[in-house]
């Protein structure tokens, strides 16, 4: 019997034009993007107004949608060229735009018709906040990161907007992001684009009677799919994945994650316990930290403190992705990496699973026998069925 839950977006983030593109063909139904200015990620590869329009495009053609962060905190002075930049967004026909600061809300308003989503930085975290910014045009609240699900629920309907909230990524020990530790440690403005993650360094606490280190404000990474079911029941609009400065790797794996438990119980009407354990070893194959629920059930206490050095640790690396495909003779993948020959690589298929190929030997087109890849360097693979042009192509260490 089919279920009668609305079924929520799975929203990714996209740090550059190729990730947008890796993540909606993975199957994330949204992306969130940033352009050159205005954002809170100004270490990430970010947007040129001409990839901008080219990722819409993208998105578009397969009926899916892009969201650009205007979500920093204005001076006066910021407000140089907002208008010129949010006229481009809805001539290019942006889906939303993400915004935390209410002046800036007000100026999109008055000067455009696209969509407004606020911001977590806003730390919208009770119903009346969420009224207030209805009366302002907000369409939907990106809940802050202290809300649990049954918390969300409510704002929800109380509100009448839509209702986002984090499912997956790294935290922040600050207050729905908005931290300035950054700013005294480094001289970076964490809530204008420039933060340094000095809450994930080492500290020496001082005490009476001894001295200890510690990193004591690093927080473990949000990981709430076995929640995923009551996202769905809770009636979420949109279940949201951090990362924007992550790799490929990470946004094929979590948008193919996502979309397809939210496709599992689009069909069977629940999501077993067999199925998201399957899913969460797909989760496990890319570096994190040690994954928790945050506050999606009960707030987070001290099991949320990720008190360890940041290590590299996983076996999964990105080998390349196919640019080619030959059917019944070879595909071939633009290397990314050194391998050797004699290695069992793992293509990520946008809707087959992994496909698993024991290299015996590797051939660059020329046929030439290889000892090993470098980077950028196009190499032939007998072909497998299921394999397709941009799959991303894995490989275990």
């Amino acid at each position: 019997m089919a279920n009668t839950f609305k079924i929520p977006e799975v929203l990714a983030p996209a740090g550059s034009l190729d990730k947008l593109k890796i993540a909606l063909s993975y199957g994330a139904d949204a992306v969130y993007v940033g352009g050159q200015k205005f954002g809170l990620r100004a270490a990430a590869d970010n947007f040129t107004n001409k990839e901008l329009r080219e990722g819409v495009d993208f998105a578009h053609k397969l009926n899916k949608r892009v969201y650009v962060v205007i979500n920093s905190f204005f001076f006066d002075k910021d407000f140089e060229g907002l208008l010129s930049f949010v006229s481009y967004l809805e001539e290019i026909n942006v889906d939303a735009v993400i915004v935390s600061d209410l002046g800036v809300v007000n100026f999109i308003n008055s000067n455009s018709d696209i969509p407004i989503h606020l911001s977590t930085q806003a730390s919208c975290v009770n119903a009346s906040s969420g009224k207030f910014w209805k009366k302002f045009g907000v369409t939907r609240l990106i809940l802050g990161r202290e809300i649990s699900i049954a918390e969300a629920k409510f704002i929800k309907e109380s509100t009448g907007l839509e209702v986002e909230l984090f499912i997956h990524g790294s935290m922040c020990m600050a207050y729905s992001g908005n931290c300035t530790i950054s700013n005294f440690t480094q001289g970076r403005d964490s809530n204008r684009g420039g933060c340094s993650h000095s809450c994930r360094f080492e500290y020496e606490l001082i005490g009476e009677d001894e001295n200890s280190e510690s990193f004591f404000m690093s927080s473990k990474d949000l990981n709430g799919l076995y929640a995923l079911e009551d996202f769905i029941k809770a009636g979420i609009s949109s279940v949201k994945i951090e990362g924007r400065m992550k790799g490929p790797l990470y946004a094929a794996t979590v948008s193919k994650v996502y979309s397809e438990s939210v496709q599992e119980f689009k069909k069977t009407g629940k999501l077993e316990k067999e199925f998201l354990d399957h899913q969460y070893k797909e989760l496990e194959k890319f570096t994190h930290r040690s994954y928790f629920d945050g506050s999606l059930i009960k707030p987070a206490g001290d099991h949320s403190v990720f008190n360890e050095r940041e290590h590299q640790d996983n076996k999964y690396h990105i080998l390349g992705t196919v640019v080619d495909v030959i059917h019944d003779k070879f595909f071939v993948v633009d290397t990314k990496t050194k391998i050797l020959s004699s290695t069992k690589i793992e293509v990520l298929t946008f809707s087959k699973g992994c496909l698993e190929i024991q290299l015996d030997e590797l051939k660059d087109l020329s046929n030439d026998l290889l000892d090993n890849t470098r980077p950028n360097q196009l190499i032939k693979i007998p072909y497998v069925p299921g394999v397709q042009k941009n799959n991303l192509v894995r490989y275990c260490s």
